[in-house]
C-alpha cells in the first residue's frame, strides 16, 4: 500500500514536473516572440530616426556650405578691395616720390643760383666798403672801434640813469620799511639806558691811608697785588688811588677788598688775604645773582647754572663804555621784537641776543676773539647749533641765519644809540683819519672829508678821471672797503661828488 502511495506520489510529481516544463516552455516561447517583435520595432524606429538624422545632417551641411560660400565671397571682395587700395596707394606714393625728386632738383638749382647771388653780393659789398673807406678816410676796423665806443658811452649813460632810478626806488622803499620795523621795535622796547664805565679809581678818606695801604717796605701793597693780580698805583694825586689790571673782574675785586680794608682799619698781609677771599665770595654770589636776573629779565630759562654764572661776569665787563650785561639784555628784547615783526624764530632770537657777547666774559683769560669763544661756550653747555652760530657770526657781513641778521641789527641799534658808547678823543680822531685814508687811496679821488662825527664821508673826485658811471662804482667800492676794514657802530654814508667848473672872465 505504501509502495502504491509512493508510486502515486512519484507519478504525480513527475507529471507536475512535465506540466511545469511544458508551461514554462510555452511562456518562454511567448516571451521570445514578444521580445523579437519589440526588437524589430526598436530597429524600425532606429532606422526611421537614422533617416531623419541623416536628412537633418544633410540640411545642416548644406547650410554650412552655403554660409562658408558666403564668407568666402565676402573675404574675396574684401581682399579685392584691399588690393585696389594698395594699388592706389602705390600709385600715389610713386607720384609723390616723383614730385619730391622734382622739388629736390628745383632746390638744387635754386641753391646754385643763391650761391652765385651771394658771390655777387659779397663782391658788391667789398666794392662798397672800399668806396666808404675812401670817402670816410677810415678803415673798417677804425670805423668799428668808433661805433663801439659811441655805443658804449650811450649804453653807460642809459645804464647809469636806470641804476639811479633803481637805487632811488629801492633805497626809498627799503629805508621806509627798515625805519618802520626799527622804530616799532625800539618804541616797544623803550628801555632806559645809561653809560656805565668800569672805574679803576678809588677815593681815599685821607692821604694817610696811602701809607697804610703801602705798608712797611711795601708788604701790604705787594700782598694785595699778588692776591688780586692787579697793579695798585699810588701817586701824588690827593685822596686818589689807581687800580690797573687787564681783567675788569680783578680790578673790581681789588677795589672791593680795599674798601673793606679801609672800613675795617686793620691793614696787614693776613687781613688782606682774608678780605680778598671774602670779596671773591661776594663777587661770585653777585655774578650769579646778576646772571639769574639778566636771564629772567630777558625771558630765557633752562640755562646751565655755570653758564648763568658766566653771564653774570658780563656785569663787570664794558665795551666802548657800555655795560655788556645790560647791552645783552637790551639786545634780547630788541631781537624778540624784530623777530616777531619779521616772522622769525622768536625764542632763538631771544636766546641768541642774550648770549651773543658771552665770549666777552672770558676773553681776557682765553686766547681768541669773543665770537669764537662764545661759540665754544655754547657748544660746551649743550646749546643748539643755531644759538652757537649766532655767537660766532653776528659780526659777519653776510650771516646765513635770519635770526643772526636780527641780532646783528639789534646790536647795531644798541651801539649806535646816542650816548650808548663813547670813544676816547684819540680813538675818535684815529677813526676819522682811517676813513679819509681809505677814500683817498682810490685813483681819481681829489679830496675826502669825514663829517657828521664819522657818520658820513664826503669825497671829491677829478672830473677828467672819473665819469658819472665810474663815480657810482667808486662809491660802492669805497663803502665795501670801509665795511671790510673798519669797525664802527651804525652806518657810514659815502657821498661821492663830481662837478665840472668852467670859469671865464669878461674884460
Amino acid at each position: 500500500m505504501n509502495s502504491i502511495i509512493l508510486i502515486g506520489i512519484v507519478a504525480s510529481l513527475a507529471g507536475g514536473f512535465i506540466l511545469g516544463y511544458i508551461v514554462r516552455k510555452l511562456a518562454a516561447t511567448r516571451s521570445v516572440s514578444s521580445a523579437e517583435s519589440k526588437a524589430e520595432q526598436i530597429i524600425q524606429e532606429a532606422k526611421s530616426k537614422e533617416k531623419e538624422i541623416l536628412l537633418e545632417a544633410k540640411d545642416r551641411a548644406l547650410a554650412v556650405m552655403e554660409e562658408a560660400k558666403r564668407d568666402e565671397e565676402t573675404r574675396r571682395r574684401e581682399v579685392m578691395a584691399s588690393q585696389d587700395r594698395l594699388e592706389k596707394r602705390e600709385s600715389l606714393f610713386d607720384q609723390k616720390l616723383l614730385d619730391l625728386e622734382n622739388k629736390q632738383t628745383a632746390i638744387a638749382e635754386k641753391n646754385t643760383q643763391l650761391d652765385a647771388a651771394k658771390e655777387q653780393i659779397q663782391a658788391i659789398k667789398v666794392q662798397q666798403m672800399e668806396k666808404l673807406e675812401k670817402v670816410a678816410g677810415l678803415s673798417q676796423e677804425e670805423a668799428k672801434t668808433i661805433l663801439l665806443d659811441n655805443m658804449q658811452i650811450r649804453a653807460k649813460d642809459e645804464l647809469l640813469t636806470r641804476l639811479r632810478k633803481l637805487d632811488d626806488v629801492a633805497s626809498d622803499e627799503w629805508d621806509e620799511k627798515a625805519r618802520q620795523l626799527l622804530s616799532l621795535a625800539m618804541e616797544r622796547c623803550a628801555s632806559n639806558h645809561a653809560v656805565e664805565t668800569t672805574t679803576t679809581t678809588l677815593t681815599l678818606p685821607s692821604d694817610e691811608m696811602k701809607g697804610r695801604i703801602i705798608g712797611k717796605e711795601g708788604r701790604n701793597i705787594k700782598a694785595l697785588e699778588l692776591l688780586t693780580g692787579v697793579e695798585v698805583i699810588i701817586d701824588e694825586t690827593p685822596l686818589t688811588l689807581m687800580i690797573s689790571g687787564f681783567s675788569p673782574i680783578r680790578r673790581h675785586l681789588a677795589k672791593k677788598a680795599l674798601e673793606r680794608l679801609m672800613v675795617d682799619g686793620r691793614i696787614h698781609p693776613g687781613r688782606i688775604e682774608e678780605t680778598v677771599e671774602q670779596a671773591k665770595k661776594e663777587i661770585a654770589v653777585d655774578m650769579k645773582k646778576a646772571g639769574e636776573a639778566a636771564a629772567y629779565d630777558a625771558g630765557v630759562a633752562g640755562l646751565h647754572p655755570k653758564l648763568v654764572q658766566i653771564i653774570g661776569r658780563l656785569k663787570y665787563r664794558t665795551s666802548y663804555g657800555q655795560n655788556v650785561l645790560s647791552h645783552s639784555v637790551e639786545i634780547a628784547h630788541l631781537s624778540v621784537l624784530l623777530a616777531e615783526e619779521l616772522g622769525a624764530n622768536v625764542e632763538l632770537a631771544r636766546k641768541g641776543g642774550l648770549l651773543h657777547d658771552i665770549g666777552k666774559a672770558v676773553d681776557h683769560e682765553i686766547e681768541g676773539g669773543h665770537p669764537k669763544i662764545g661759540y665754544d661756550i655754547c657748544k660746551k653747555f649743550g646749546l643748539p647749533e643755531e644759538v652757537a652760530q649766532i655767537c660766532l657770526t653776528h659780526h659777519d657781513d653776510h650771516p646765513e641765519q635770519l635770526e643772526t641778521v636780527i641780532v646783528k641789527v639789534a646790536d647795531a641799534v644798541s651801539g649806535a644809540r646816542p650816548g650808548a658808547r663813547k670813544d676816547t678823543y684819540e680813538q675818535y680822531l684815529q677813526r676819522l683819519g682811517e676813513l679819509e685814508d681809505i677814500a683817498t687811496a682810490f685813483d681819481g679821488v681829489e679830496k675826502a672829508y669825514a663829517i657828521q662825527a664819522g657818520r658820513e664821508i664826503r669825497i671829491f673826485v677829478t672830473p677828467s678821471k672819473v665819469d658819472d658811471f665810474r663815480a657810482h662804482e667808486l662809491a660802492r667800492e669805497i663803502a665795501n672797503r670801509i665795511e671790510a676794514e673798519l669797525k664802527y657802530p651804525g652806518e657810514i654814508k659815502v657821498n661821492v661828488i663830481r662837478e665840472t667848473r668852467v670859469i671865464e672872465y669878461a674884460r
